[in-house]
Parts: C-alpha cells; sequence; structure tokens
C-alpha cells in the first residue's frame, strides 16, 4: 500500500450486549497495544498523514520559527520567597527543559533576574535536561523542598505514563540520595521535621489510591501504608496546609471528598477525618492560627465559606455565604489574611480577608481576563502574589501589596519580534442555545482583521473544567493570517458556575455539544466568522466528534487532540484506567439503561454515519493513559469506512503520553503542524465556498 493512500483497518466484528442491545465493533483489535498488527496500522496512518500534509512542510517550518522567534528561549521566572531562599525557574536556549533552582534571600525583595544571565550564587535544584539525557520522552511528576530547606524530593517519568520514579537529593552537599521509589503517582508532602515523605500510589486503573511513609534513610520496601482508599470511584492524595502545621490527607470522587489530617509534628501519628463523606458533599480545608478554613457546598451549590475550630473540624460557621452568581473556588490562608479565588459572570476574582478591617475584591484592567493567586508558599507574608494574562496581554506576575493595596508589575512575559497588545483586540459576545440559554464566547483578533474571517473555535465543555481567557504565542501565527480565535463557554465547563457544569453532564451531557454548535452559528450568522475550524482535545476531543456528527456542515475542519470518542465502550468497561471514576461525570452505562441509551446517542464512535463530514485530523500518544490511543484510531477507521467527506488523519506520538511530546521545541513543532493544517484547512474551504456560494 502506498503511503499516500488511505489504510484500510481490518474489521473483526466482535459483539457485546447490554441491556438488551448488542452491538458490533469492528475495530476492538485495536485495543491490543501488543498486537504488531496495531503498531503496523499505526505506523502506516502516520505515514498516509504525512503524505497527504507533505505541502505543508515549508508553511509548518515558517510557524515553528515564528513561535521559537516570539520565545525568550533563554528566560528566569521571577523568584518566589519561601524561608530563606528564593525560589525560581530558568530556561536556557538550545535546551528542552526548564531548571529548577534556589538562591540565599537576603531580603524581602525579589532579585531582579537578567534573561540569559543566571542569579549569582544560584544553586541548581532540578536539571531537567541533565536528567532526561537521550531519552525521547522525559517529565517531571513532582519537586518539594523540605520544610527546613535541606532536603528535595523529585519524581521522574521517561515513557509517558504517568508513573514516576521518586528520588531525594541533600541540597546542602548535592548528592542524591540512595532513597529509590518506583511506581508513585504526582505530588507528595513532607513532615514538619523532614525525616518522612508521604507519596501516593496508582492501582491497575491509574487511581491514586494508597498514601505511604517513606522514612529517609530507609528501603522502599519498609515503607508504612498509611491509608487505602478502597471505593474506586474516589481518588486520594496527600499535601500540606499552607501553615505547614498539618498533613492533609484527601480523597475524592467527581462529587464527594473527605478530608483527614495530622499533626505534622507527628508523622508516624494517626490521621483524623475532618467530616466523614456525605454522597455529593466537596469540602476543602486550610489552616490559620486557632482555625481551620473550609470550602464545602453543602446545601451550597456554588460553595460557602466556613470556619471550624481545630479541635472539632466538624463545626463549620459560615464566613462568606452561598451567592448564586458566584462560585467560590479555592481559599489560602496566610498569617495575617486569607485569598478567596472565586468565578463571577465567566471570569475570575480575587477576594481579600484581611485579620482585621473589611474584606475588599482586587481590580484588574481588562475586562476579559484570567487572574488568580500563584506561587505564594511563604505563610507570613505582606503580599499576594498573582497570575495574570488575557487574550492580548502575555502571561504576568503580579505582587498585591496588602498594605497599599496596589497592584505592582513584576514581570510580563517577553514576546519577541515587535508584539504590541495594542494592535489585537478581544471581545466578549453571547450566543443563545436552542433552549435560550446564553452562552458566552471569548474572541480575539489582529485589528483591521474584517469579518467573516477564517475562524478558530475552542471548546473544552467537561468537569467544570474553564477554558479562561488567556494569552498564546503560538496564536499569533493564526491571528497574524487574518484568523480570529473564539472559545465557546459551553456547558459542562465552570465558567458560569457550578449550575453550569450540572446542565452540560450526565444526562444533560448534549448540552455542551449544541452549546458549541449554537455559538458556530452565531459567530457566522454575526458576521464574525467564515470558514471555522473546530479544536478541542480530551474532553473536548469528545465535543469535536459529537458536534462533527451533530452538524458536519458548519465546520471546516476539526482538530481533535487525543480525544475520548470511543466514550461509551470505554465507561462500560471498568477495568479501563480510570472507568469507575468516571461514572460520576458521564453515568454508568453498564448497570442503568438509561444512561446506556443516552452515551449511545451521543458517543463520536457509535454515531457515524454516510453523509459528508469535514476534514478532520485525529493526534493521539501511544502511552497516553488517560485517553486510550485506541479511541481515535478506531473513529478514524470507521469515519473512513462509513462516512463520506474528509480526508480524515491520524497521527500518533510513538513514544508520548497525555501532554503530548514532552521537550519545548518539540512540543512547539507540534503546535506548527497543526496550525498548518488548520490554515491550510480554512484556505480550502475558502474557496469551495466561492464556488459553490455557500459560507462553510
Amino acid at each position: 500500500m502506498s503511503s499516500d493512500t488511505p489504510p484500510v483497518a481490518k474489521k473483526v466484528p466482535a459483539e457485546r450486549t447490554h441491556h438488551g442491545d448488542t452491538v458490533v465493533d469492528e475495530y476492538s483489535w485495536l485495543t491490543d497495544k501488543e498486537d504488531p498488527d496495531t503498531i503496523a496500522y499505526l505506523e502506516a496512518e502516520n505515514a498516509y498523514t504525512q503524505a497527504v500534509t507533505g505541502h505543508l512542510a515549508d508553511l509548518q517550518e515558517d510557524i515553528f520559527q515564528e513561535i521559537k522567534g516570539r520565545t525568550q528561549e533563554t528566560d528566569l521566572s521571577v523568584p518566589t520567597r519561601k524561608g530563606g531562599w528564593w525560589y525560581y525557574s530558568r530556561t536556557e536556549e538550545g535546551k528542552q527543559y526548564g531548571i529548577q533552582c534556589r538562591l540565599p534571600a537576603l531580603s524581602d525583595t525579589p532579585p531582579e533576574p537578567t534573561p540569559g544571565k543566571p542569579l549569582d550564587g544560584e544553586q541548581v535544584m532540578v536539571d531537567g535536561n541533565e536528567l532526561a539525557g537521550d531519552s525521547p520522552f522525559f517529565a517531571v511528576g513532582t519537586t518539594s523542598v523540605s520544610p527546613d530547606g535541606r532536603l528535595l524530593a523529585y519524581s521522574t517519568d521517561f515513557s509517558g505514563n504517568e508513573r514516576f520514579t521518586l528520588r531525594f537529593r541533600d541540597l546542602d552537599s548535592g548528592e542524591t540520595l540512595a532513597d529509590e521509589i518506583a511506581g508513585v503517582f504526582y505530588g507528595g508532602a513532607w513532615s514538619a521535621d523532614a525525616s518522612a515523605f508521604f507519596y501516593t500510589t496508582i492501582d491497575e486503573a491509574w487511581r491514586p489510591y494508597r498514601v505511604h511513609r517513606h522514612i529517609i534513610g530507609t528501603p522502599a520496601d519498609e515503607d508504612v501504608l498509611v491509608y487505602e482508599e478502597n471505593d474506586e470511584r474516589f481518588w486520594v492524595g496527600i499535601g500540606l496546609t499552607r501553615s505547614e502545621h498539618f498533613l492533609v490527607l484527601s480523597a475524592g470522587s467527581k462529587i464527594t471528598s473527605e478530608v483527614r489530617i495530622l499533626d505534622a509534628e507527628f508523622p508516624t501519628g494517626e490521621f483524623r477525618v475532618v467530616r466523614p463523606r456525605v454522597t455529593g458533599v466537596e469540602y476543602a480545608i486550610d489552616h490559620a492560627g486557632d482555625h481551620f478554613f473550609v470550602l464545602h457546598n453543602e446545601g451550597a451549590r456554588n460553595f460557602e465559606l466556613a470556619t471550624a475550630p481545630i479541635e472539632d473540624p466538624a463545626t463549620w460557621t459560615p464566613l462568606i455565604e452561598h451567592r448564586e452568581d458566584t462560585r467560590l473556588l479555592d481559599v489560602q490562608a496566610f498569617a495575617g489574611h486569607a485569598a478567596v479565588y472565586f468565578r463571577r459572570d465567566g471570569l475570575t476574582g480575587i477576594r481579600v480577608l484581611p485579620e482585621e478591617g473589611e474584606p475588599y475584591e482586587i481590580e484588574f484592567p481588562e475586562v476579559v481576563h484570567s487572574a488568580q493567586p500563584a506561587g505564594n508558599p511563604e505563610f507570613q507574608t505582606s503580599r499576594l502574589r498573582l497570575a495574570y494574562a488575557s487574550m492580548v496581554t502575555p502571561p504576568s506576575v503580579y505582587d498585591f501589596d496588602l498594605t497599599a493595596r496596589k497592584l505592582i508589575l513584576l514581570k510580563r512575559r517577553a514576546v519577541l519580534g515587535g508584539y504590541d497588545p495594542a494592535d489585537y483586540e478581544q471581545f466578549r459576545e453571547w450566543a443563545v442555545a436552542g433552549d435560550g440559554t446564553r452562552v458566552p464566547v471569548s474572541i480575539v483578533r489582529r485589528k483591521g482583521t474584517s469579518g467573516p474571517a477564517p475562524t478558530v473555535l475552542y471548546g473544552y465543555g467537561s468537569y467544570e473544567t474553564s477554558i479562561d481567557p488567556a494569552f498564546s504565542v503560538a496564536r499569533l501565527s493564526l491571528l497574524d493570517r487574518g484568523f480570529v480565535f473564539a472559545i465557546a463557554h459551553v456547558r459542562g465547563g465552570g465558567e458560569m458556575g457550578r449550575r453550569w457544569y450540572e446542565d452540560g453532564k450526565l444526562l444533560r451531557k448534549k448540552n455542551t455539544f449544541t452549546d458549541f454548535v449554537a455559538v458556530a452559528r452565531h459567530m457566522k450568522e454575526s458576521g464574525w466568522s467564515g470558514p471555522i475550524v473546530a479544536r478541542g482535545g480530551s474532553a473536548g476531543g469528545l465535543l469535536m466528534g459529537a458536534v462533527a456528527n451533530l452538524a458536519p456542515e458548519v465546520f471546516a475542519g476539526v482538530v481533535a487532540e487525543v480525544p475520548f470518542v470511543d466514550a461509551l465502550n470505554t465507561i462500560l468497561d471498568p477495568s479501563l484506567p480510570l472507568t469507575v471514576i468516571e461514572w460520576d461525570e458521564w453515568g454508568d452505562p453498564l448497570h442503568n439503561a438509561d444512561v446506556y441509551a443516552y452515551m449511545k446517542s451521543y458517543t463520536p464512535y457509535e454515531n457515524i454515519d454516510d453523509r459528508a463530514y469535514p476534514p478532520i485530523l485525529a493526534i493521539t500518544s501511544l502511552n497516553d493513559t488517560r485517553v486510550l490511543y485506541h479511541e481515535p484510531a478506531k473513529w478514524v477507521a470507521r469515519l473512513r469506512a462509513t462516512a463520506r467527506g474528509g480526508p480524515f488523519l491520524l497521527k500518533t506520538e510513538m513514544g508520548a503520553g497525555h501532554g503530548g511530546r514532552s521537550g519545548r521545541y518539540d512540543a512547539w513543532r507540534e503546535e506548527a503542524f497543526a496550525l498548518s493544517w488548520i490554515l491550510d484547512r480554512a484556505a480550502s474551504a475558502a474557496v469551495e465556498s466561492q464556488g459553490t456560494g455557500e459560507t462553510k
């Protein structure tokens, strides 16, 4: 078979019956990663994709060079104070990975980094380039410095499967200790005296379910299991309160949580439950002085903030009561104040609660923006570190002076090549869904771009995850070529509060898809958009597959990255990674016939027909543990066998995980590939529409 001929996947009919419904899955053989035929098929798809997109090589290289040329490759983050040290990371031109460093703190004022020059007296803690060596994939899972600043815990992954090896380093001597623990998950927490480190491990379904205690200097096989979560719907995690007085062991499903605490001075003690789990009640804590802050949703859909005495943490006294228009997201406690992170009208904000005086909200300079607390490890401080961005303002680091109540800009990410935010403009629009719901849309374009313009419409819409208006260097390559970029803040996300999420999950999941189509039609009808290329990843890839089935005529192309397109088969199989956990999000089709019928009516793989579909580019990774590679592989195979239109392309990274390729230059090349395909698709659609008189 020639590489410019579409691969034809063999059909091996496999029947399954649920709730009296028998379905034939002719491509289920692709789930066997060890089958040579599977690898051969994926490689044939890669060869075909490369052949079909070969004419874009020069454009890909141009875009890669644009991304690279706009990026300050040698750079430093703003140092963050913790104890007697300033912590920061830096990158060096030509190197794939970041370098994590620290510097003795001689004053309360952060040192001013000079790009390209390491700070005098710095100590390198983790050099990702040195650790990665020649490995084609490399990722750091956690880096955690002990409270006394003496020891570093760090973990590494060389395959993309998110199972890390944990090691420890003496930062005084630079020596890597003999302690080594394989198969750990993200995160971890130190005891107060740095004698013990707590970490989590995962089960065969990739669920973090155990918390272990490791005593520094002892063999890993002597580590103590301190907690095991037997309910397959729950994940566990371990951390410290910001005061570092309490270890916090959290267990949570999609809808329920339970927290245990332990005095960090006594790491071998027993954890005690803050409040036993109650289905549907979520809560989280932080500590300050003689009380805990408790953020919870008991009788409060959008959450309320309460306080609880340390001696009786189950007794909650309201501090910020529930509001229908404001979703409380997080609370960070400090020695003299607390910061509450919230969402209102689809945008984020921060409320300060002084120990003395009235609460107030921080004002930001742009109507469309994203702001959140960031990098605040020091418990006793008169400043609050914030991360800020908009669709035209590059990522910025501010300190908010709590005494003067003013924002102090510490750094704005440099965008080279003469970027000027004044050359671009951002907007907030509202589309109207079929049921009358108003759906927010964030839009950015270069000034002077006239409509209807080619458009990338991005969406996600699951897990109460919000896609906030943010800046992208790579996106400039689209905007400067006359594109509009828009984010459809569809139901299922969290942009408009908890109800917004609930109206796009379980048996209301289709709202996510119809909202996206409504936004696309609004963009065309209101004159913003000509050809629209839809883009989304992971659960947003499910959205892409669903809208391709729902309204293929609306889109000039679809980019689906690590897409969750075989959702019904996956959620029916409790042996697969994360399935049981996901039942609270999608429903349980294995045991509930109504859920089964509803999911079958929308899942992309199940609903392909013989209509004309737009061209589709699916991008996946062989070692992805969250959305397995075979979902897009099966999807593309069935599209090619059943649907008209296309072409339907599959690109599989053969040595990466859910996040794609790990090195920054490799990631830029992957983005350049996707953007070149989008540009080509929009240009082709514009030519096609001129010939037919349509506006697709």
